[in-house]
């Protein structure tokens, strides 16, 4: 195997490992296995947010009087900020050092986790969710790329699985963990769990980590190309969040997508005539490569989207605690730890193409399944669906991770972890956006009628329409001093128009990853070699 300048070789069974002058430095340092402890640390701390957060958004609505466009921006504050810097994060990495980028990563995520606990308002926790977005933008392209410059490509997919299967433990637990803390602590404490895991990340990454960059990287960062595609994906995902709010014909949006497709265009432009381009245009000439971005935009449109969703029907349709939520999505998340890994091996033996299809099959049919749900489903009806969800999860991240980054060369395997995880995050961004939109529209348009057939008088009734927004986070905006027969058919009226709203949803999410499996048939396994990995 050819190693890059600067490389250091792992000798099996040995001590420690030996730099370019055969200089032997402390055990442990480069070890592919201990390096992916280290980087798994790291991602938990990703994988633990994403689902503490899902979990405390009732309670942060509750306490900070958020409605449905605040509680939205507490998730897209994050999404915006890691969509505009992820692939300029990958290129940092590529260029500066993958490890020193990774462990700023962490401290800074780790920082402006405690940061987001300690907020007094709405305002603050939004505003620290932006720096933790771009401290997650440095931590996950890094990560995969660290991955990418360490494990030979025999055992790459395996190292991608038990990647995942790190990511699905967090998420697993994270649910039951941020419902104990909401329940008997408060849900700022939820963020304080980022502190002891950076902690750990940052001592173990410092010892074990072997630092790689892109050696060829030329004098220049192209700025121009920084600022084009950040201007590009930042309009892009804002008007995707503003058509959430006020629809995709209102006039922000309109201007947004024109702005991005404008910037966009002379984003390609430039980078095509650039030296040292930040994305460069040639790994589009991969039809994998580009199939499996563009599938993870669509699998994260439908997963991401309906979590979000499913969050909210447990607890305010159905009542439950936030510890309750969390132990029923179990089926869900814990099953997802178990297909990582086996995602990985499926990848090894037959390469991406098939478990991504496999994934977006089990996406589209536990959608349409969720789909006829009603109001007062028992929970037999909903936890098959969601062990296909957490199947399907499993297996179109690790599938599909290895697709973009095993199929882009080695030197550039920051910018291709950027790639990846920009693509999830704008398919997250558009799931939320367009489905949010599509319950909000359809509440909107069912919600008197679904009131007056509940029992609720006609004038009482148009009364409560402006309350399309509560009702779309599935609360029964039932008046103070409410007699309780009227209450309870407020209630009852309000939560059909939310399933009504739902279900909408979640037809055009199963739709979308029906479409989705025709990208995965043109996936192909990544037959890049690894350039300085060390030998596993």
């Amino acid at each position: 195997m050819t190693h890059s300048q600067g490389a250091e070789v792992l000798h099996p069974g040995a001590a420690g490992t030996y730099g370019p002058a055969g200089r032997r430095t402390r055990a442990g340092h480069g070890h592919p296995w201990l390096t992916l402890v280290a980087v798994a640390l790291g991602v938990m701390m990703v994988g633990l947010d994403a689902t503490v957060v899902s979990i405390a958004n009732p309670a942060i609505a509750k306490d900070l009087g958020a409605d449905l466009s605040g509680l939205q921006w507490v998730t897209n504050a994050y999404l915006l900020t890691l969509a505009v810097t992820l692939i300029p994060a990958g290129k940092i990495a590529d260029r500066f050092g993958r490890r020193r980028t990774f462990l700023a990563g962490v401290i800074g995520f780790a920082i402006a986790s405690v940061l987001i606990g300690l907020s007094g308002g709405l305002g603050m926790v939004i505003f620290w969710r932006v720096v933790q977005g771009f401290a997650g933008a440095l931590l996950q392209p890094a990560s995969l790329a660290i991955l990418r410059n360490t494990f030979p490509v025999d055992k790459l997919n395996a190292a991608i699985g038990i990647w995942g299967a790190t990511v699905g433990i967090s998420i697993a637990g994270g649910p039951i963990v941020a419902g104990l803390l909401v329940e008997n602590v408060n849900w700022e404490s939820v963020f304080f769990l980022n502190a002891p895991l950076g902690a750990l990340a940052l001592a173990v990454g410092l010892w074990v980590i072997r630092e790689s960059k892109d050696e060829s990287a030329g004098g220049s960062f192209d700025l121009p190309g920084v600022a084009l595609l950040t201007g590009a994906l930042f309009a892009l995902v804002w008007g995707l969040i503003k058509a959430g709010e006020h629809g995709f014909g209102a006039a922000v949006p309109l201007v947004s997508f024109a702005a991005a497709a404008v910037l966009f265009a002379a984003f390609v432009a430039v980078e095509s005539r650039t030296r040292d381009p930040l994305l460069p245009l040639a790994l589009f000439r991969s039809v994998p490569l580009s199939a499996a971005t563009g599938l993870i935009v669509l699998g994260f449109f439908a997963m991401f989207g309906t979590i979000f969703f499913i969050t909210l029907y447990l607890q305010q349709v159905h009542g439950m605690s936030p510890v309750d939520a969390g132990v029923r999505m179990l089926p869900m998340t814990g099953v997802f730890i178990v297909a990582s890994p086996v995602a990985g091996a499926l990848t090894s033996r037959f390469g991406p193409r098939l478990p991504l299809a496999l994934g977006m099959a089990f996406t589209s049919a536990a959608m349409f399944g969720l789909s006829r749900i009603g109001v007062d489903a028992p929970y037999v009806q909903l936890w098959p669906w969601f062990v296909l969800v957490g199947l399907a999860f499993g297996l179109v991240i690790v599938a599909g991770t290895e697709a973009i980054v095993g199929n882009a060369p080695a030197h550039l395997a920051g910018v291709a972890g950027g790639l990846q995880q920009t693509a999830s995050q704008v398919g997250g961004v558009l799931g939320t956006s367009v489905l949010g939109v599509l319950m909000s529209t359809k509440v909107g348009n069912v919600l008197v009628e679904r009131l007056t057939g509940a029992g609720v008088p006609g004038p009482a009734a148009e009364a409560l329409s402006g309350q399309d927004g509560l009702v779309s986070q599935g609360v029964a905006p039932v008046p103070p001093g409410t007699p309780a027969s009227a209450a309870r058919a407020i209630t009852e009226g309000s939560h059909q128009a939310f399933m009504d709203g739902f279900q909408s949803a979640l037809t055009v999410a199963g739709a979308v990853a029906l479409v989705a499996i025709l990208a995965a048939l043109l996936v192909r396994r990544g037959e890049t070699p690894v350039e300085g990995a060390a030998v596993a």
